[in-house]
């Protein structure tokens, strides 16, 4: 996926600070710890306006879009197919709270989520 591409469609959702950021790898940072906000918000289950809680779910369904589609199979075999799994469970978790379904499990997403961003971060420092 082109990262200018996520950057301009994530910055649509009124993601703050995103059009400033051109490194790939800050870019799903970044995008991480976006869907881990507006999950949380959303697994609280505190949220009463409808225009915040579309905002949140607006933003965490492209926040994945965003994850899933920039995975390379090729070069991360097992590792993108996993994350890719995971993607999707919260995907679905997030359907089924869009549905107001209460089978909806957004705590462990915010769970994994929180593993994959620190995991993430550690990369980031190891690199520089």
């Amino acid at each position: 996926m082109n990262f200018s591409v996520a950057r301009d469609l994530y910055s649509k959702t009124r993601a703050v600070g995103y059009e400033d950021i051109s490194d790939p790898h800050e870019i799903i940072h970044l995008t991480l710890r976006e869907l881990r906000r507006s999950l949380g918000v959303l697994a609280q289950g505190k949220v009463v306006a409808t225009e915040l809680r579309n905002t949140h779910m607006t933003r965490a369904f492209t926040a994945i879009y965003i994850l899933q589609s920039s995975l390379d199979f090729d070069v991360g075999g097992e590792i993108a197919a996993n994350l890719f799994r995971i993607y999707e469970f919260c995907r679905t978790q997030l359907t089924l709270a869009f549905r107001r379904d209460p089978a909806a499990n957004l705590d462990k997403c915010v769970q994994f989520i929180d593993e994959i961003t620190a995991a993430w971060g550690e990369i980031a420092e190891k690199s520089r």
